[in-house]
This record gives structure tokens, C-alpha cells and sequence, in this order.
């Protein structure tokens, strides 16, 4: 069976979610959180939650799902050791390093790969699976196909988002709000820029505007059958943020459609259900994100970022002094719903629904109504839309008012005269921690001889049966009854009832906590230390050109030692003269790409083969955890050596921390480039610590790609010419121009179908700051030789570029 895991922002969403028929919840703890202004719980929070879920028989997971540093690593350990201890089922990690001393250290505790570990293919999934990862949360850019290609080829859990909010960005990889105000994605506090709104520029010229980023929320009921059909082990809705009637409603709809999907009866999704899941939040209509094979247009939403409501009709008429709107209806309404006026901000309750100047109960689709009461700027035509709605809210806030998650139990009960009242329970489920329940409890009340009715074995069910306010529920009772017999207070089978179900919730729990001992972070880190770097690079410069020139003489270039050249160059053999000239003159090498669908691996295999036969390679600049296994493929079939070749591990990888530096030596990288997210006191303790481990490169000038999205701009904007390859090469510039004016450059790659957009400043940094760092990068997009020259000069020089069209990027605050 599909497990359908809902979110939890508070103890009120756990209930809405358990009591709906979600089979597991994931929820964060005050720190570590990839939602840090969610609620979330504290410790002793998070222990009920756990126990409440799990005793009725709902698995748990923590999302202890952001990066961690050095000085934050060891609370992050504890928290993990606590929740382990309280009984949770899986932690869902981000970072690399902690997942690994997790795994080391908790063998009997599944560890789940985060979707911020940007997951995208067979080859990623294959590495986690071999570092010890039970499940892997896959990117949302993918298509049923490709979903069930890594199910059918790999052995870890598949987990696919189903529904709710979508990252514009391969979640990951997106530094927007990062790199434009400090507030890290990565680390739980992204501020959403995509939700605001841009011009899109070509050259100079406005080609669309609006919320261009803004997507669509996902809306997956029609492809349940086919993500069971793949092999999908788990379905997740999306929405910590989220209130505890949306957690209830989203719950209680993918329930009803999973169990049917499941069953031998058609699967027909009807519309009415669709519209309470638009009620509970969409923004603008529903899109299917990318689990169709096809492009999706439809992705985004420019209209407006925020939640739409239900179009409800146009205004016909206003009495502004009383403050009743007439509207002909687009969907019922009642008193107690609320309302929106698409110019206005704010909502408005429902005091009033009148036809005639007589208030109504009910109202129907095509009916003309007057509502009250609202004031404002308000026009006729003007578009009302319903924004939640009372009776939908109802039935959700029924459901977390009574227990309707039950777990089954047999019981005998024994009532013989002069004996105390006898109860055994015994499990009648297949829960593991009601496996060997077999519990008797007591009532000292003695039965005594009945002078008139006497008590019935009905009588007796009757009373034990009375568990509505418990989370169980008697599959089998069974009443052992001596004839003639009358209890002095019928009430004591009750409390007899009520000892007896407490001693089995003492049972679950015992059941459900575990002990560590001899499991603590000292021990785990003294364990991770490990030997001694043997790469000697040491202030030399790398230079990263995204794109080449043709018209460019790059034998100009002086005082580089390294050069990164995207693949995408070896496929065309139009630069073969320049990666021949740059091969003798530098170190040269391939930088891969940061995402490698499947349907392109074999090409890039193909690529990456002939640059080794073709180019003096001198190592590989690898992007995605996935490309490691791509790279030993390639390197097999070329009968070569992997220790021939520098593996140099790109910031994508978001190393903040000594342990993760750690496993990348394991994994058989040289160096690790420093994430442009820290600052400069974490970026010294991470160089300055791991000298003996991992050589370190640093990023000191460039434009920040912000985002890597499986989505085009161009084409939305119907910019594209019907062969997208040459729209994407053409000598035309895109940008997304912000409300402050800043422009953020957007350059798509038509081999990968992936658009990059980049920060508007280009940072720079002072080299002379970072003595432990072993080489200094530099990232050009299309600057001329001379100005590399120049910028090449100034870095060595230990200076940096000043102005408004730079910055330092994270350099002195903390994200």
C-alpha cells in the first residue's frame, strides 16, 4: 500500500492529519527546520507528537532538513539522539555529513534523503542508496516516467511531492533569497522572491511581466494511479505553513482517492472534490507540475502570487452605505464564509446572503444574491472570489475534535461472583508495537448475587465498548459471566475499561521510546576524523568560463592556472580550437552540469568520452552528488583510471561543515568549493580546519547563479522560435527586472532544458582574507580577455571590485 504523508506545523495539524487518514506526518523541531517560521515543536512537543501519531499507528518523521555548521553540528546530533530516543521512524536530512554519522550511529533509525538534496536521477538516487539512505525524496521536476525508471532500478524508497506549494528552483539549488537579503532557503528562512513580481527584459525591451516566477501549486489526484503503478513508496503533501483545515481538507481528499486507486473500482476524480482542494488554497487554478511528459506552460501564475479562492461572480450592484454587493453566483455561498474583491486587499466575512431583502440558508450556482456587508473602493465588475468556506471549515474542525483513528484490540472480559472485575487485552492489529500486547487488569468491585435484573453480557459489551474518546477500538470481546450476578455500580466496568486501555497506551509507549546509550556526539566525532589531504594545490587561480567566444584569442589569457569549460562545449566542435588551445596552456577541466536528466545521460556519457580521447583533461568539476556515478561509468568503459583525474566538488554540493568535508575525501574528491553561502568566519573555521582533509577553492569574483529551473521563461513568454536550440543561442540578452530596478541576467541551456538565472551583482571578494584556502576561482559569463586579464590581476593582488554593481555577497552577514 502507497503511504500518504501529510504535513504538520503544530500539534492541531498532527491531529487534522492523523485524524484524516494520513499514514505518516513529517513535522520540524525548533531548529534545523527547513521551515524555521513554521510553528514547529520543542522537546517535550516533540515527544507527544510522536506518541500521539504512533499510538495510532501513524509513522512519524522529523525534518531535520537544513545545512549545519561546525558550531551548530553537535545540537543537531542531540536533537537527532533525542528524537530517536522518543521513538521517531525516520529523519529526513539535507546535510551530507550529518546524514552519515546518523547512519553510523543510529543503524535501526531510517535516514531519508531531503528534496533539498536535489535528487534528480537513477545515478543519485543509486550513491544514497550505497551511503546507507532508506528513502529518497526526488526533485519535483520530474515526470512519471522518469519516477518510475528509478523506482524499477533501484532498492531505497521512492518518495514523490503530490501536492501543495512548488519551488520555481530545484530545491537545493536556489539562492535567491540567499544572495539578495540573507535569508537562506537552505537553512529554513527563504523569503520568496519568487513570489514577487518581474519584468522580463529582452535586450532592453519589456517582452512579459507579472508574478513570472509565481507557480502554481500542484494538484496530482489524476496521476495516483499511475505514481502506484511506477513504484512509488510514498506520496507527500506539502504545507507546514499551512493551517490545520487545510492539513485536514488535503488529507481527507488524497485518502478517499488513494484507498480508491487501491481498490478494483474505476478511478473517476470527481469535480467537487477538486473544487474543495482549489477552496482550501490554489493559486490561480491547479497545474500538474511536472509529472506530465510534457512541457507545462501552465506552471506559473502571473497573475498573483497568494492564495485565489474560488471566483464567486462580478459585482452588478453596490449600496455603498450599507455595504451590500449583488452578484449572480459562481458557487454557493452561506453566512459565516469569507470574501475577497480581486482590487482590494484584505477579506471580508459573510455577515449576510439575501435575495429580495430577505436573508436565505441556502443558495445554488446560477443564483443572484445580495451579500453583505463590505465597504471599500469597490466598483461594478469588479471580480468577488470565495476564500474559505464554512462549511468545508466545519467538517475539517470536526475531525480534530474526535478520535476517529482507531486501533484494534481483542479483549476478554471476566466477571465471576466475588472475584475482582478482570480485563486481558490483546492485540488484534499489525502494528510492530502492539505486537506482543497481552495485558490483564484489575477492578477490586466484587460481583454479588442479583436480587432483581441481573447484568447481561450485552450490558457488559455495551460499556466496554464505549471507546469513542480513546484511539482504540474492540475488533472482539469476549465476556466470561457467571449467571445470576449484579454489579453494585455498572460505572466500574467503565473504569475498568479506562485503567485497562491506559495500561495498553503504557504498552505503545514503552514500545515506541528507545535507549542510546553509549551513543554520543563526542565519541561519533572523534570517530569522523580521518587522514591527511594529499592534494597540493595552493594559491593557484581557477577560472570558470560559462560561456565561449569564438571571436576571443584565448591564448591571451595570463596568470591562470585551471580552467573550468561547461560540457555543453565539448559537444559542438565549432570551439574545438579553443579547448585545444586552452588544454595546452591550463589545467583544464570539464564542468558538469549541476542537473543531468535521464534522457540526456548517454549523450553526456558519449560527450564526456570523447573530451578524455580528444583534450589533455586533467579532472572534472562535478555539480550533483549523481555525477560521481556517471563519471565512473564513463571512466570504465574508457579502461581509465578515476585516480588519474581531479574530482572537484562545486559549492551545489552546500558544504557548510567539517563532517561533510569529511565524507566528500570518502567519496574520492580533491577539493571542495566553499558554498557562497557562508561567511567569512565559518568560510575560515571550514578552510582553516580541513587543511589536513580536503584541499578548499573560493569563489572570490562572479555573478551567483540564484536559481536552476526546469522551466523557460522564453517559451512562456512565446519568445521561442520553433527550434528552441536556436532561440537559446541567439545573440539577444534576457533579464528579470525587480521592483528596485536590478536586473538579474537569464540564460537558458537548450541542450539541458534548464534556465539559470543570476544574481545582479557580481560579487567580489579579497582573496588575501583566506590564507587556508588552497585556490582562488573567478566566474566569468562573457567578459572580454582583457577584462579577465584585469580581474585575474586584482585578485592576485588580494584586492576587489568596489561599486553598486558589486557586492560581497554573504561575506559578513550570517544566513
Amino acid at each position: 500500500m502507497i503511504d500518504l504523508l501529510s504535513p504538520v506545523g503544530d500539534f492541531d495539524c498532527l491531529k487534522a492529519a492523523v485524524q484524516n487518514g494520513a499514514n505518516s506526518v513529517y513535522f520540524g523541531a525548533n531548529l534545523f527546520s527547513a521551515r524555521a517560521f513554521a510553528s514547529n515543536f520543542d522537546l517535550d512537543e516533540l515527544k507527544n507528537a510522536i506518541q500521539y501519531a504512533r499510538i495510532r499507528g501513524v509513522k512519524t518523521n522529523l525534518t531535520l532538513n537544513t545545512l549545519i555548521k561546525n558550531d551548530e553540528f553537535e545540537d543537531a546530533f542531540n536533537l537527532a539522539k533525542k528524537a530517536y530516543e522518543f521513538g521517531i521512524d525516520a529523519i529526513i536530512v539535507q546535510d551530507l555529513g550529518l546524514a552519515k554519522m546518523l547512519i553510523k550511529s543510529f543503524p535501526d533509525l531510517a535516514i531519508h534523503a531531503s528534496t533539498q538534496m536535489s535528487v534528480h536521477n537513477l545515478q543519485g538516487v543509486l550513491e544514497l542508496q550505497e551511503l546507507g539512505f532508506k528513502r529518497v525524496v526526488l526533485s519535483r521536476e520530474l515526470s512519471i516516467g522518469e519516477i518510475e525508471y528509478i523506482c524499477r532500478n533501484s532498492n531505497v524508497e521512492i518518495e514523490c511531492f503530490i501536492h501543495g506549494a512548488l519551488c520555481i528552483s530545484y530545491s537545493g539549488q536556489c539562492l535567491f533569497s540567499s544572495m539578495i537579503g540573507g535569508r537562506s532557503g537552505n537553512r529554513g528562512k527563504c523569503a520568496q522572491p519568487c513570489r514577487l513580481p518581474y519584468k522580463l527584459l529582452e535586450n532592453n525591451s519589456v517582452i512579459d511581466s507579472g508574478y513570472l516566477l509565481s507557480t502554481r501549486d500542484i494538484c496530482g489526484l489524476d496521476f495516483i494511479p499511475d505514481m502506484i503503478n511506477a513504484g512509488v513508496t510514498c506520496l507527500k503533501i506539502e504545507g507546514r505553513m499551512k493551517k490545520p483545515e487545510y492539513v485536514a481538507t488535503v488529507t481527507r481528499i488524497y485518502r478517499k482517492y488513494i484507498d480508491l486507486a487501491e481498490s478494483s473500482e474505476p478511478y473517476v476524480v470527481d469535480d467537487a472534490d477538486r473544487k474543495i482542494l482549489m477552496q482550501a488554497f490554489n493559486r490561480g487554478s491547479f497545474s500538474c507540475g511536472h509529472l506530465s511528459n510534457e512541457p507545462n506552460k501552465k506552471l506559473v501564475f502571473k497573475d498573483k502570487s497568494d492564495n485565489m479562492g474560488l471566483f464567486l461572480g462580478k459585482v452588478e450592484k453596490y449600496n455603498s452605505n450599507k455595504g451590500y454587493i449583488t452578484v449572480k453566483l459562481n458557487e454557493p455561498i452561506e453566512v459565516g464564509d469569507t470574501v475577497a474583491l480581486e482590487r482590494e486587499s484584505g477579506t471580508y466575512n459573510v455577515s449576510e446572503v439575501m435575495v429580495s431583502n430577505k436573508n436565505i440558508k441556502g443558495t445554488k450556482i446560477g443564483q443572484t444574491v445580495t451579500i453583505g456587508r463590505m465597504k471599500g473602493n469597490i466598483k461594478l465588475g469588479d471580480k468577488i472570489f470565495k476564500m474559505s468556506s464554512k462549511s468545508q471549515n466545519s467538517i475539517a474542525n470536526d475531525s480534530l475534535r474526535f478520535e476517529n483513528r482507531k486501533v484494534a484490540l481483542n479483549c476478554e472480559v471476566t466477571v465471576k461472583e466475588n472475584q475482582p472485575l478482570e480485563i486481558n487485552i490483546t492485540s488484534a492489529n499489525d502494528l510492530d508495537i502492539y505486537k506482543n500486547l497481552n495485558i490483564t487488569s484489575t477492578l477490586d468491585v466484587l460481583p454479588v448475587e442479583a436480587k432483581n435484573r441481573p447484568i447481561s453480557k450485552d450490558d457488559i459489551i455495551a460499556q466496554i465498548n464505549k471507546t469513542n474518546s480513546t484511539p482504540f477500538s474492540f475488533a472482539n470481546i469476549k465476556v466470561n459471566l457467571d449467571d445470576n450476578l449484579f454489579l453494585p455500580k455498572v460505572s466500574s466496568l467503565n473504569e475498568l475499561r479506562r485503567t485497562a486501555l491506559e495500561n495498553v497506551e503504557n504498552f505503545a509507549i514503552s514500545n515506541i521510546q528507545r535507549i542510546s546509550d553509549g551513543i554520543n556526539y563526542n565519541a561519533c566525532n572523534e570517530n569522523s576524523k580521518n587522514a591527511n589531504n594529499s592534494n597540493s594545490d595552493e594559491n593557484k587561480i581557477s577560472v570558470l568560463l560559462n560561456i565561449l567566444n569564438e571571436k576571443y584569442d584565448y591564448s591571451s589569457l595570463e596568470g591562470i592556472d585551471i580552467v573550468y569549460i561547461p560540457l555543453k562545449y565539448f559537444v559542438n566542435k565549432k570551439y574545438s580550437n579553443i579547448l585545444e588551445t586552452l588544454s595546452k596552456k591550463f589545467e583544464l577541466y570539464i564542468y558538469l552540469p549541476t542537473i543531468i536528466k535521464a534522457n540526456y545521460r548517454n549523450l553526456l556519457s558519449l560527450n564526456i568520452e570523447n573530451a578524455i580521447k580528444s583534450y589533455n583533461i586533467k579532472g572534472f568539476v562535478l555539480s550533483n552528488i549523481s555525477n560521481l556515478l556517471l563519471l565512473d561509468n564513463v571512466l570504465e568503459n574508457c579502461s581509465l583510471n578515476k585516480n588519474d583525474f581531479n574530482f572537484i566538488a562545486n559549492y551545489t554540493f552546500n558544504i557548510f561543515n567539517n563532517h561533510s568535508v569529511k565524507e566528500l575525501k570518502e567519496l574520492g574528491f580533491n577539493r571542495f568549493t566553499i558554498s557562497p553561502e557562508l561567511n567569512k568566519e565559518t568560510i575560515l573555521d571550514l578552510t582553516s580546519s580541513n587543511t589536513e582533509v580536503l584541499a578548499s577553492e573560493l569563489i572570490v569574483y562572479g555573478k551567483t547563479p540564484l536559481m536552476n529551473m526546469n522551466y523557460c521563461l522564453l517559451g512562456k513568454a512565446n519568445k521561442c522560435y520553433p527550434n528552441c536550440y536556436a532561440k537559446c543561442n541567439s545573440c539577444n540578452r534576457y533579464y528579470l527586472k525587480d521592483r528596485l530596478g536590478l536586473n538579474f541576467e537569464v540564460i537558458p541551456d537548450n541542450i539541458q532544458t534548464v534556465t539559470t538565472i543570476y544574481n545582479s551583482k557580481t560579487t567580489s571578494i579579497e582573496s588575501t582574507d583566506f590564507v587556508s584556502t588552497n585556490v582562488f576561482r573567478i566566474d566569468i559569463i562573457d567578459e572580454s580577455i582583457d577584462d579577465i586579464n584585469n580581474i585575474v590581476s586584482v585578485v592576485k593582488s588580494g584586492n576587489r571590485f568596489e561599486g553598486k554593481d558589486f557586492t560581497n555577497g554573504n561575506l559578513n552577514r550570517e544566513v
